[in-house]
């Protein structure tokens, strides 16, 4: 953007003075938090049709708390809506990096691991976009024969560091891992982003126990969500490249406002020549001496059209929120007119979701991809640790994840529709509506209902003595 701001203000007299007066407008970076904020928080619930004391729901709970989906889903978003692409990877192994550990400090024959008395795990991770390389299928150009993780990595050999390629590469039941030298070459400059340049040389041992690994999957574990997708291409796509040219233009237009409002805090002056004791013209700021008898003195005005800069601004960040699917006042309050209103006259539940449905809409076309990858991403780390530790008895089946849309609730109006649809009868048992008002698990709703049944025992001896029989036949006498 400073780029462009450069280019436009090139040979003139306002050139020096950008890289002081150049702003940048971070509108996109509330524009991409949103849709992960309603996504994300208040957290969804992850179940299956599996009773609560079963090995695996509680394996279920285990896998959600340990790899922190939900964190991992508000990140996928986000970094979804300026990418266009996110990925996500199960594998069994351990969560921790040991390679720094000391060797000297463990016994001999033992592994960091061991030693510390690490345990193997399903683990659901995000992997970055930028070392995905996916290989079509011939027949589909949405799905994958095969998914290569490939990155740099530096090694210092003696004084210098050394580049090399480290290849993981997936498919179906298998994943093969693979290292090669490299040899930097030079950068160069690919729509404007400088990129460095290798050529790969000779393969190199990995330093792994094994290169190839089975996995016991009949399918690849690794899943593609993209921000945005259409039919012929894998490629997601962002929200910062349909907007970023309108980004940019309301970052110049802030840059001019800008330049303007600072001319007009020192504006120059003129009148009749002021001529010192020494001769000299004294001023605090800049004056233009005039030759006409008597001039009266006075400040030049520039005509700087400030309403009409303003007037574009105003529609450019309304442009930029109409694309975006956001309505400004959700972020409490507007930057430009309240032509749409400021949203908060609306109470009830059909209101609200008829004023947030922009948003809503663009939500809910995000979490397909987000609930496909999930759940799929679920049922993988369950049958893994089913595969690795088969004496717990689990029994994987795909999860069942239910969504909430982030927006405040009328639980009286709630209420009272379920009521009706049910003529007064219960709708909802005690565990379950603990788990969705306090939003936690199993273990705690159970702990909080024991903690309940405590207290009406004690709670009702008190409040009911016991009354002998014969008093109460005699009461009449």
């Amino acid at each position: 953007m400073f780029e462009r701001a450069s280019e436009a203000l090139k040979g003139t007299k306002h050139e020096s003075y950008l890289r002081t007066l150049y702003i940048a407008c971070n509108l996109q970076d509330i524009l991409l938090t949103k849709p992960a904020d309603l996504m994300f928080g208040e957290p969804p619930i992850y179940d299956i049709s599996q009773p609560d004391e079963t090995p695996t729901k509680q394996a279920l709970n285990e896998i959600v708390k340990r790899n922190r989906l939900n964190k991992l889903g508000h990140e996928l978003v986000i970094s979804g809506g300026y990418r266009g692409d996110s990925w996500i990877k199960v594998r069994y192994g351990y969560r921790d990096d040991f390679s720094e550990v000391p060797k000297e400090l463990l016994p001999e024959g033992v592994s960091a691991e061991e030693f510390l008395g690490a345990e193997l795990e399903p683990i659901i991770e995000s992997v970055p976009a930028e070392f995905v390389f996916p290989e079509e299928s011939l027949r589909d150009r949405n799905r994958f024969k095969a998914i290569n993780i490939a990155f740099v990595e530096w090694v210092l050999e003696g004084k210098e560091e050394v580049p090399y390629l480290f290849v993981e590469r997936h498919v179906p039941g298998f994943i093969t891992y693979s290292r090669f030298r490299m040899t930097p070459l030079d950068v160069q400059n690919i729509d404007s982003v400088p990129i460095m340049m290798y050529r790969i040389q000779e393969r190199v041992p990995t330093g792994m126990e094994q290169d190839i690994i089975p996995t016991g999957l009949n399918y690849i574990p690794v899943w593609h969500v993209p921000y945005k997708s259409v039919d012929d291409t894998w490629e997601g796509i962002s929200f910062i490249e349909k907007a970023e040219s309108i980004i940019q233009a309301i970052n110049d237009r802030l840059v001019q406002i800008d330049y303007i409002l600072w001319k007009h805090g020192d504006p120059p002056a003129y009148g009749p020549r002021l001529t010192g004791e020494n001769g000299t013209v004294s001023w605090a700021g800049r004056y233009i001496p005039l030759e006409n008898d008597q001039p009266q003195p006075g400040y030049m005005q520039f005509d700087s059209r400030l309403e009409g800069q303003f007037k574009e601004l105003d529609y450019l960040i309304n442009i930029l929120y109409q694309m975006a699917e956001t309505p400004q006042w959700l972020f409490g309050t507007t930057i430009t007119e309240n032509s749409g209103g400021t949203g908060t006259s609306h109470t009830d539940g059909v209101a609200i979701q008829s004023r947030f449905m922009p948003i809503l809409s663009k939500v809910k076309r995000i979490r397909v991809h987000v609930d496909y990858a999930f759940k799929n991403a679920i049922k993988t780390a369950l049958e893994l640790k089913a595969l690795n530790q088969p004496e717990l008895g689990i029994e994987p089946e795909e999860p069942i994840i239910h969504w909430k849309d982030g927006l405040p609730k009328n639980k009286k109006e709630e209420a009272e529709i379920m009521a009706l649809r049910t003529g007064d009868k219960p709708t909802l048992d005690v565990k379950s509506a603990i788990k969705r008002l306090d939003e936690v698990e199993d273990k705690v709703a159970e702990t909080i209902i024991e903690a309940i049944q405590e207290d009406e025992a004690r709670l009702i001896p008190q409040a009911m003595p016991s009354v002998p029989l014969e008093e109460v036949e005699g009461g009449d006498e």
